[in-house]
């Protein structure tokens, strides 16, 4: 009786120039939603603290439109990098860096609402449209947005 051939485990095959490309967007995207995440809660925890003098999970949670649970893990991530310290039962606060990033948020969001109106996109539908852009506008882009509107004003 001849023993069964094993067979030699396979080097994975390089991918094609188009695969490798499209995983690496694809990782980007991932990449981008999550810093989109934290974007989106430390503006919010800004906004609800200069508001009303607090932020907490229960109205972060309305203002989102996402599940408390949802809000509590987002929270952890938040407070492993460093953006947000808070204690159980009471408010959460924006660390300074935290706050840096929620100052570079609204800023953002200014410059992409700008650029947009200066199009011709009525306010309300700039501002709709800007809460997703300004996740994702590179530094190259943002600056030609900002002398676009520089030289309509000028005009």
């Amino acid at each position: 009786m001849t023993k069964p051939l094993k067979s030699k485990p396979r080097a994975p095959r390089p991918l094609p120039d188009r695969s490798a490309r499209q995983a690496s967007g694809f990782r980007a995207a991932r990449m981008h939603h999550a810093n989109e995440t934290a974007e989106d809660y430390v503006e919010l925890i800004d906004d609800l603290i200069r508001e009303r003098g607090e932020a907490r999970s229960v109205d972060m949670a309305h203002r989102l439109g996402v599940s408390h649970v949802t809000v509590t893990k987002t929270l952890k991530r938040l407070r492993k990098e460093g953006l947000i310290h808070s204690e159980p039962y009471r408010s959460i606060f924006l660390t300074p860096q935290g706050r840096e990033k929620a100052a570079a948020c609204r800023e953002r969001h200014r410059e992409v609402v700008a650029f947009l109106v200066a199009l011709g996109v009525p306010p309300a539908i700039a501002e709709i449209d800007a809460e997703g852009i300004e996740h994702h506008v590179s530094a190259a882009t943002l600056q030609a947005m900002r002398r676009f509107t520089r030289l309509r004003r000028r005009a």
